[in-house]
This record gives structure tokens, C-alpha cells and sequence, in this order.
């Protein structure tokens, strides 16, 4: 096994089709494809690269509080990620920040991803971390579930999420707690919902094309 290679993958949903719908709006004709969702599972060490002096690092720095704040470590596609517990999000990225072996002095904001599938923590938050000083890159990646979507907010860390975090919670409805202005961002501030989560209904409205009229996604026809 190389460094990068990571431990057995977690199953955690199998779709049909290509885009996931149910019942009608899959246009696609590849409704009877059948997939796997996997998510990356623990890697061994030795990391590889500069991963195992950051982890050690990170370890020493926040002592016995590392277990209880570090869920797992994954390198994927070369790619280290800590996942946390969310709790623990602020003061990682805090040790992450200031120390001067580690020095991650950017955060290029959050993304959200919604894993319907993934039980008791379908929204997942991650932050890309890069270290100006030292030329390294990382990622934090934190979940909640669906019934509770709070996250500590980054802000106080790292006031470039501003922005970021804002889009998230739009999106996927994730709560940044100790977010100074947490507001809608790109929809009205009267919508319902968070379109970007995979049990968003499709809806939409009709569409005027060259004088015909094209329904709404889901009331289009399905290829089963």
C-alpha cells in the first residue's frame, strides 16, 4: 500500500440514475445506472510527504486534546484531510493557525456537502487550509446531522470565511455559530429551504424556448 492510498471505504448511500432523482426527472436515460457513495476511510502511516510532520505537530501542540478533537486522519488523492469533531473545530484551527512549525495563516473558505445517506451527520463542512510560510496545504472537514446543523463558526479564526459561510448556510442551511451576520447571500431572504441539499425537491418553472414550452424538471418526462 503507498502512503497514499487510504483504508477500505465507507459505504454510505447506493444511487440509481445519474443525478439521483426519484419517480419522474431523471431526462437523462441512465436511469437504471446503479452507484455506490463512498467517502474515504482512515489512512496508515506513514502519511507521506510533509502529512505525518503536520499530524505530529498538531498532536503535540494540542496534547491530550487531539484524540477527542481528530475523528480520523484520510489522505486521498494526496490530499490530507483531519476530520473533527465539531466541537473542536475552532481551537484546531487555532493551533493550525499560530504555531509556528505548522502556520496555516489561510483559510480559502467552506464548502458544504449534503450526504443524505450518511446517518447522523449528513452535512459536511470543509475548509482548505494553506500555509503561506511553509508552502503547505491541508484540509479540516467537520459534519453535523440534518436534526441539529450547528457548526462553530471560523470567523474569529479566520475572518475570510465571512463570506463562505454565508453561502454555505444558504445553501445547505448550516448553522455558523458566533457568525457575526449570518444571512442569505445569494438567495431572497424569504426563500424556503436550501436548494443545494440532495432532498431539495426540483421544482422550477416553465421555460419559453423558440415558442415551444418546456416544463419544470420534475414535471418532465422519466426514461426508466
Amino acid at each position: 500500500m503507498s502512503p497514499y492510498d487510504p483504508a477500505d471505504p465507507e459505504v454510505i448511500e447506493v444511487r440509481t440514475g445519474m443525478f439521483g432523482p426519484e419517480g419522474t426527472g431523471d431526462t437523462s436515460g441512465y436511469g437504471r445506472l446503479i452507484r455506490e457513495v463512498a467517502l474515504p476511510g482512515s489512512s496508515p502511516r506513514p502519511y507521506g510527504g510533509y502529512f505525518d510532520e503536520v499530524v505530529d505537530r498538531l498532536a503535540e501542540v494540542l496534547g491530550s486534546a487531539f484524540r477527542e478533537a481528530v475523528e480520523r486522519v484520510v489522505v486521498h488523492r494526496e490530499q490530507l484531510t483531519l476530520e473533527l469533531r465539531r466541537e473542536h473545530l475552532p481551537q484546531v484551527a487555532r493551533a493550525l493557525r499560530d504555531d509556528a512549525a505548522l502556520r496555516f495563516e489561510l483559510c480559502a473558505g467552506v464548502s458544504g456537502v449534503h450526504y443524505p445517506g450518511d446517518e447522523g451527520r449528513e452535512l459536511h463542512a470543509v475548509y482548505p487550509l494553506m500555509s503561506i510560510t511553509h508552502n503547505r496545504r491541508i484540509q479540516l472537514e467537520t459534519t453535523c446531522p440534518d436534526a441539529d446543523p450547528h457548526v462553530p463558526s471560523l470567523f474569529s479564526v479566520y475572518p475570510t470565511v465571512d463570506w463562505h459561510e454565508r453561502e454555505t448556510y444558504d445553501f445547505f442551511g448550516i448553522i455558523f455559530d458566533g457568525h457575526p451576520a449570518l444571512t442569505r447571500i445569494e438567495m431572497p431572504d424569504d426563500w424556503v429551504g436550501h436548494p443545494q441539499r440532495k432532498d431539495y425537491p426540483l421544482g422550477g418553472v416553465p421555460v419559453e424556448y423558440h415558442g415551444a414550452q418546456i416544463p419544470p424538471p420534475d414535471e418532465r418526462r422519466a426514461y426508466h
